[in-house]
């Protein structure tokens, strides 16, 4: 399959519907299931081959609520209880993430969590109907109010030290039983060499491509958004979250695929548009899978402050990360696009 932007569906939420799985496999590049959801991953896969089919797996938590047997923590919850790996305060205290009953910080800085993590995951999906895992909460920033330092002196350097060093060791073993790794890099335009370093064992997950939420305060600035994409060109899978309503005809998701032909058109880019942890949504049928073909030697042409356009052999795709509505010229299709806002175009 030659590499382009294309669309993703993360869908960890509910209960799956068996006509959602038909038409996702008609539509996605890219697919996050929830790790129990085997015979769903299965189907994915038989229906098209093409398309990558990720199990969630956290790296950083365990849920107690979870009946099992099947856990979305890589460690099942009683192994954590029995190697004693959950996180506690200075005080003594256990670490419940704030906003999220039930999930448990654990101690990703000691080496037994990370070596039963690893050992957990492969044998779980080592035989497994999925292409690998999707390894949430690759943490760069204290997101959970867990207010280190924690037990031990415990910081977040010491925290991101330890998740290269789970990322890393999950990494190679899934690569040795032909599953691949894509971990959601929180952050990685914050530190350079991080997305790459992540990345490498299938490619990675940006959760909060150009914005946190959909609001003017929670975009990100032009250099912030040029930063992050080096997640999309990077070896490997880029699936690539921007902040949606989750409703058919979102303009944000359009803004997401126009952004990825923009400034990636020749990799690996899979994109969607949800709201904030909204994971549960039905797979969408309006938005057409084009190919704009092979881009054209101009390469990316800046239109304005913050006005970006590509054209391809095949169409064109022009986003507006600027606060204003522009108007565009004739060469790009013409008329107004509004702030925050993308267009593609088809010649065919």
């Amino acid at each position: 399959m030659k590499p382009r932007p294309r669309l993703a569906w993360i869908r960890y939420g509910g209960p799956l519907a068996e006509e959602q799985v038909a038409l996702a496999a008609q539509r996605y590049r890219a697919v996050i299931l929830q790790p129990w959801e085997t015979r769903f991953a299965e189907q994915l896969k038989a229906r098209n081959g093409d398309v990558t089919v990720l199990a969630y797996q956290c790296l950083s938590s365990i849920r107690t609520y979870e009946p099992g047997p099947v856990y979305s923590s890589g460690l099942p919850p009683a192994e954590a209880r029995a190697l004693d790996t959950c996180a506690r305060r200075l005080d003594g205290s256990l670490i419940e993430w704030a906003r999220y009953q039930g999930h448990l910080q654990q101690r990703v800085w000691d080496p037994r969590y990370r070596a039963a993590w690893v050992e957990a995951v492969v044998a779980n999906f080592r035989d497994s109907p999925f292409d690998g895992v999707m390894a949430d909460n690759d943490v760069f920033d204290d997101y959970y109010d867990l207010c280190p330092p924690l037990e031990g002196g415990t910081g977040l350097p010491e925290i991101r030290d330890a998740l290269d060093r789970l990322v890393s060791a999950a990494g190679r073993a899934l690569n040795d039983v032909d599953k691949v790794l894509v971990p959601n890099i929180a952050e990685s335009r914050r530190e350079e060499g991080r997305w790459r370093r992540h990345s490498r064992y299938g490619g990675g997950l940006e959760e909060c491509w150009m914005a946190w939420g959909m609001t003017t305060g929670q975009r990100l600035d032009m250099a912030a958004v040029l930063a992050q994409v080096e997640s999309l060109t990077a070896p490997g899978l880029t699936i690539a979250r921007t902040p949606g309503t989750g409703h058919p005809g979102d303009p944000n998701l359009i803004l997401a695929l126009a952004a990825a032909w923009v400034f990636a058109p020749t990799s690996d880019v899979a994109v969607t548009a949800t709201d904030h942890d909204g994971y549960d949504a039905a797979p969408w049928t309006e938005l057409v899978d084009l190919d704009l073909g092979d881009p054209c030697p101009e390469g990316v042409v800046q239109l304005g402050e913050g006005v970006y356009g590509r054209r391809l052999t095949r169409g064109r795709a022009v986003i507006n990360l600027c606060s204003e509505r522009v108007h565009l010229d004739s060469r790009w299709g013409g008329g107004p696009l509004d702030s925050w806002r993308g267009v593609i175009c088809s010649d065919h």
